[in-house]
């Protein structure tokens, strides 16, 4: 049974609460941002234009949103052991923030579902399973969960790292990044489904502080142990391929899809944030561990 001592709560001893590190940046800006309600965006023009739309577009359209609904609720779920790991640790400051990140990945599930619901109608849902392909089910289904319960019984650096680049590295970082870019590039130049475009920005805004976070644990890890960077390579290239087949996976197969959108250009997006990401991490072996606790939020993509 864990038990505690008084000195074990920072916020109550002479040490307190680091105001300076990032995660407690973090956590401040994700109480300035991250306070809007998914239940207060208007969907009304939304259900105008889906009227509008041809099978081919609303199938792109389902299959991108089935995917964000599936995977926010599958991150909401698999965050809780990597913010258990930070609290065994003692780091207040990173858990505080966690508790923050899992209150906003719960957000973005009700923000994707409401949109299904209120545009698309329940009664043409029963066929969204089936827009979750192959690659899709393996970095869901198998490699994030199992990477992230890991945490449970073994914490290392090196579990902690293979964790945080399949969630916010991959999850994040390569597909979410990759699907937001898909919904401004096919719907924001036709002014189409505002209400949706409106979520998907604050989501996209939520978003940008995770991966920053998880660009920081895995840079503080790294400065401690600079053979964890080889770590943080091979499971990136380990999860890059099955990434792109998700890309794959949205177009079934078209190079040229609904509103003109072009396999190539989104298979390009993705390998683009998966470099930022590795050249973010890279930077790590040349830095101490309070140049990462202090870095700018700039440098890691915070917006």
């Amino acid at each position: 049974m864990t038990t505690r001592t008084a000195q074990d709560y920072r916020s109550i001893t002479p040490m307190g609460l680091d105001r300076s590190i990032l995660p407690w940046r973090l956590y401040q800006k994700a109480k300035k941002w991250g306070i809007w309600d998914p239940a207060a965006l208007d969907f009304s023009q939304d259900k105008e234009d889906w009227k509008g739309f041809t099978d081919e577009e609303k199938g792109y359209i389902l299959r991108l949103v089935s995917m964000f609904v599936a995977g926010e609720e599958s991150v909401t779920l698999d965050l809780i052991p990597l913010a258990d790991a930070m609290a065994k640790e003692g780091r207040t400051e990173e858990a505080m923030f966690l508790t923050a990140f899992l209150f906003e990945e719960a957000k973005h599930v009700e923000f994707f579902r409401t949109f299904l619901n209120e545009v698309v109608g329940v009664d043409q849902l029963h066929e969204l399973e089936g827009n979750l392909g192959e690659n899709y089910r393996r970095i869901f289904f198998e490699e994030l969960p199992q990477a992230m319960n890991r945490l449970y019984t073994d914490p290392s650096p090196v579990a902690q790292i293979e964790a945080s680049c399949t969630y916010q590295m991959c999850v994040e970082g390569v597909l979410a990044e990759t699907g937001y870019h898909a919904f401004f590039s096919m719907l924001e130049k036709n002014k189409k489904l505002p209400g949706l475009l409106e979520g998907v920005g604050y989501t996209k805004r939520d978003e940008s502080r995770h991966i920053a976070y998880g660009q920081y644990l895995i840079q503080r890890l790294i400065s401690v142990d600079r053979s964890l960077w080889k770590v943080a390579q091979k499971r990136i290239e380990h999860l890059l391929p099955i990434a792109v087949g998700v890309v794959h996976e949205i177009f079934q197969g078209q190079e040229v899809g609904a509103f003109g959108a072009r396999k190539e250009d989104f298979i390009q997006y993705a390998t683009k944030q998966f470099q930022i990401r590795m050249d973010n991490l890279e930077r790590a072996l040349t830095r101490s561990v309070e140049e990462i606790y202090h870095q700018r939020e700039e440098e890691l993509g915070v917006y």
